[in-house]
């Protein structure tokens, strides 16, 4: 059974003295003699009294606390995000609260109620993949509440955001494809209007035109998960002039593209070169290991809890919102055709 918590009231009761002359002696208050400020805390160290934090923060009308909505827990990229998040949160004194929206706008929507009905200070946001509609941010940006917004962002939303050079990553990634010697180099996309998705298949598309090379639809398919990564692999590999390169959304859907490839008898990068976009822990350990775009989750945490810190320190004051861009990083493995170079992009 748990043991309940000591009170002021119980250090008062066991001493013959008032609650609030208990209170004013934790305080150290003038008023109270030395002999009962040392008597109440000796008995208050010796009871292991911790003062109760929720009421602190109603008295002091502050909860100490962020909420943080993200797409998946689990994806090594958002968890990186929150370590990045939690670490500075943690030096400057706040509590995170942490929802799941499981990619779904409806619980994203709970969520925020749910952050909102909890005195959050601030919140940061990932979007999920169904939300097109921001009406519950702008609604608590109406209600004071500083947001920011990051890797998944919107354009309705006038915020501090923290975003990802999606396009460049691609870009390049794309671009090292072609030079060596890649020509039909398949792209497996995200959700169209997901800004990430976007981006990516922009940077895909316009480095292809940059080197000349033909643009062909049938190379381009929705495809975001190792699941249907199994199947979308197979379908492309069966069309009469099949692909020597993938270029994926993220390195789950590489993974999957890898292992139907090995299904097929295919052999990385010999015949076909893969690149994904994240650098998760699974690139690594995947046979052969995966050449991918490090986007570096942790460091935007930092940033995105940073731009949320400076925005409550700076609170009645009239600071532009500022759009963060995190740099990425081509990082070349064993699944593409040269190997042991890391290069900034």
């Amino acid at each position: 059974m748990l043991k309940r918590l000591v009170t002021i009231k119980d250090i008062a009761e066991e001493l013959g003295i008032a609650p609030s002359t208990v209170s004013k002696a934790l305080k150290n208050h003038p008023a109270i003699s030395k002999e009962t400020r040392a008597s109440v805390n000796e008995l208050a160290k010796r009871l292991n009294y911790k003062p109760n934090a929720i009421a602190l923060s109603l008295r002091n009308s502050r909860s100490q606390t962020l909420g943080l909505v993200v797409p998946q827990i689990v994806h090594f990229f958002f968890s990186s995000v929150i370590s990045g998040i939690e670490d500075l949160a943690y030096d400057a004194g706040y509590n995170v609260m942490i929802f799941q929206s499981n990619e779904s706008y409806n619980r994203e929507v709970i969520g925020i109620q749910a952050l909102l009905s909890s005195q959050v200070e601030g919140i940061l946001i990932s979007l999920s993949k169904e939300t097109r509609n921001c009406e519950h941010l702008q609604n608590a940006l109406d209600m004071g509440i500083p947001l920011v917004m990051f890797d998944r962002v919107s354009k309705d939303i006038d915020t501090d955001k923290v975003l990802v050079d999606d396009y460049h990553g691609a870009y390049h990634a794309v671009t090292h494809l072609i030079h060596i010697g890649c020509r039909r180099i398949a792209h497996l996309s995200g959700p169209p209007g997901l800004d990430i998705a976007d981006n990516r298949k922009s940077g895909y598309i316009q480095a292809l035109l940059d080197n000349h090379m033909e643009l062909d639809r049938d190379l381009i398919m929705c495809c975001d998960n190792f699941k249907q990564a199994r199947i979308r692999t197979k379908q492309l590999m069966n069309i009469p002039n099949p692909p020597d390169a993938f270029f994926c959304v993220n390195d789950l859907t590489a993974v999957g593209v890898v292992k139907s490839l090995h299904e097929l008898g295919i052999a990385i990068p010999e015949r076909v070169s893969v690149i994904g976009f994240s650098n998760e822990d699974i690139s690594q350990v995947s046979h052969p290991a995966l050449s991918t775009v490090d986007q570096h989750g942790y460091q935007m945490g930092q940033t995105a809890i940073q731009l949320l810190l400076d925005r409550l320190m700076a609170t009645g004051s009239n600071l532009p919102f500022v759009h963060h861009e995190i740099k990425t990083e081509l990082v070349l493995r064993d699944s593409t055709r040269i190997t042991g170079i890391r290069g900034f992009v």
